[in-house]
């Protein structure tokens, strides 16, 4: 029997996105069951958000302080290349996501220690030399599926999509499943939209 070729997919993810988080555990249960190879990029509410007149001083605040995790993201990729994306994620979502701690330093920090990088690299978390690189990873997203999207947004067979927006993580078949799902439409030229209103928050477990 032949083995077949891992489809290759890119996603991009801001780290403090609860819906992002799920989407990302989704695939990384789809590895598990379907031949797939992810190539993570980071993107940004922050960036999405800018130039907003309707959000709130608490919203306007979270805007700010979420630049501190894709600079650090951005200056990881930059000290040990792409492929230290993913575990790095994977530790700061773990932490933000399940175990509720603080998007400060010391979280941060641990996340990092958690994949192998040095402490230092926290100190991107207030340094916009990588804001740059955080817009131009940002923008490369966007392009490709048009601004009245957030994150996460996947990009598979040359067809990229906001999504999939689910709760809580598909597992096992069921996430190969949806993976199906998504190979299916993004082998039909001009698919653009499947959408209901979400009726239950994120659920992680």
């Amino acid at each position: 029997m032949t083995q077949q070729e891992p489809t290759p997919v890119d996603f991009w993810f801001d780290p403090i996105c609860p819906w992002a988080w799920i989407t990302s555990r989704w695939i990384v249960e789809v590895q598990k069951v379907r031949p797939v190879t992810v190539v993570w990029h980071v993107m940004s509410l922050s960036v999405l958000n800018e130039g907003r007149e309707d959000m709130t001083d608490r919203y306007r605040e979270a805007m700010r302080s979420a630049w501190g995790p894709v600079r650090v993201l951005a200056a990881a990729e930059q000290a040990r290349g792409p492929e230290v994306l993913g575990p790095l994620y994977t530790a700061l979502g773990t932490r933000f996501h399940h175990e509720k701690a603080p998007r400060d330093r010391e979280t941060i920090a641990a996340a990092l220690a958690e994949v192998g990088l040095p402490a230092s690299l926290a100190d991107a978390m207030d340094a916009t030399e990588y804001d740059a690189a955080v817009r131009a990873s940002h923008a490369e997203g966007i392009e490709r599926v048009g601004d009245d999207v957030g994150t996460p947004i996947i990009s598979v067979n040359g067809m990229s999509v906001f999504g999939p927006v689910v709760s809580p993580v598909p597992r096992g078949e069921a996430a190969g499943q949806l993976w199906d799902g998504i190979r299916l439409i993004a082998g039909i030229d001009g698919f653009f939209e499947l959408k209901r209103s979400r009726t239950r928050d994120p659920v992680f477990d």
